[in-house]
């Protein structure tokens, strides 16, 4: 068994190799594996997650010596989750902490909300394999691009009045209601159209999609010898590339294409469209692993599910740029009780402390090395990832630089107990 260092235990932590991870040494997720686990990596194989927590699919262990997992191990010493934790959630561990190297996209997909989650887990327990909502947020590392949540009504406007393939999908009659919408016409019927339109090409049949998006790529080449095609149709060519004939590249119109920078991070709800599209990323999430995909994959589709289930609330999404905590730590605080981020980057011969909480912490370090100080030292470096009881101080100090994660229960949540 191991012991709780002043209130810091060490994780050995789980992988992923989805294929649309990043291949080898070129993948974070790779790098983080080996000096966690000390487990080669194979330079012909994607890594793609790198999991940090107690669900079931990807659990994280105390030590190598027991195989004790950190869920058996908080269950059997409760106390390290804090008053409020172990009121809200008992002993279910509330957040998922992970790290993304995104090679290629992932599926269009949406979250299931609490209510949809616990009917979807009990009739497929096959395919939703937990009953808990999924709102999450990811934070880049590198450059990171996804698509998320819906365009507004006036770039669905252009995109119907330059896309001939999409009216070819939803027929003449709709591509007018569409624009003649206006936004004093009432928000559901709004929503509405836009479900149909979403429906009605998510739905469409394989050979049609196949016929019109041939059209499409070929029309945008030629255009790209004439004109500088915008991000969102250079990103069309590129998806359907990635996946030939999907009925997700003609989707990806529909949605907002977000690039975001080191240190931005965005963050969706359940029931919300998204997928990811390229680079590294730190995401945090309700302790769930339920998906709902409809396009650019080769998994499980739910296509009905998802178009009946999303909100279809348009317009731009939320980026967090991060409130400063001291001159060191940046703190991204999303709507959700169940998890926030904190980034700290620690530069040579300098000093942090992390103040005592009534929750738990999950800390990752992504680069450089040093300690962190309880009641004693421990000296961390890259890969290492650190559970923290609630209650607990700590000091972080560095030499010759550090750069570390903090996942933790909302603060906000605590605010309210108080």
């Amino acid at each position: 068994m191991e012991e709780l260092n002043g209130g810091l235990i060490k994780l050995i932590c789980c992988v992923k190799n989805s294929d649309w991870g990043r291949i080898g040494r070129e993948s974070t997720v790779g790098r983080l594996y080996y000096r966690n686990t000390g487990i080669n990596i194979d330079q012909d194989q994607p890594y793609a997650e790198f999991w940090m927590g107690t669900h079931e699919s990807g659990p994280s262990y105390v030590g190598y010596r027991e195989k004790l997992t950190l869920k058996d191990w908080i269950e059997r010493n409760p106390s390290v989750l804090g008053e409020t934790v172990l009121t809200k959630w008992g002993t279910n561990f509330p957040f998922l902490f992970k790290v993304l190297s995104v090679a290629k996209a992932l599926s269009i997909q949406a979250h299931p909300d609490k209510d949809l989650a616990t009917s979807l887990h009990k009739e497929q327990p096959s395919v939703y394999k937990d009953d808990n909502h999924k709102p999450e947020m990811a934070l880049a590392l590198t450059q990171f691009e996804a698509l998320c949540g819906f365009v507004s009504l006036e770039e669905l406007k252009v995109i119907v009045r330059t896309t001939p393939e999409i009216v070819e999908v939803i027929g003449n009659t709709k591509a007018k209601k569409v624009l003649n919408l206006n936004e004093d016409d009432g928000k559901e019927e709004v929503r509405l159209l836009l479900q149909s339109v979403f429906t009605d090409i998510m739905t469409v049949r394989k050979d049609v999609i196949a016929e019109v998006l041939a059209k499409l790529i070929s029309r945008l080449n030629v255009e790209d010898r004439a004109r500088h095609l915008n991000d969102k149709e250079q990103l069309i060519l590129q998806l359907e590339k990635q996946y030939p004939a999907d009925v997700g590249v003609l989707a990806a119109y529909l949605l907002n294409y977000v690039k975001l920078n080191p240190g931005e991070a965005l963050y969706l709800g359940s029931n919300e469209p998204h997928a990811y599209l390229y680079g590294e990323s730190v995401e945090c999430m309700a302790n769930s692993d339920n998906v709902i995909r409809a396009g650019l994959t080769q998994k499980h589709r739910d296509v009905k599910i998802l178009c009946s289930m999303l909100t279809y609330k348009q317009g731009f999404p939320e980026i967090l740029k991060g409130t400063v905590v001291n001159p060191y730590t940046m703190r991204y605080l999303p709507p959700f009780d169940e998890f926030e981020v904190d980034r700290c980057i620690l530069p040579q011969n300098s000093t942090t402390v992390f103040p005592s909480i009534p929750g738990p912490s999950i800390f990752l370090v992504v680069g450089g090395e040093g300690t962190m100080t309880t009641s004693s030292d421990e000296v961390v470096a890259e890969g290492d990832v650190l559970f923290a009881s609630a209650n607990t101080s700590i000091t972080v100090a560095t030499l010759s630089g550090l750069h570390l994660y903090r996942a933790g229960v909302s603060s906000r949540l605590f605010e309210l107990h108080k």
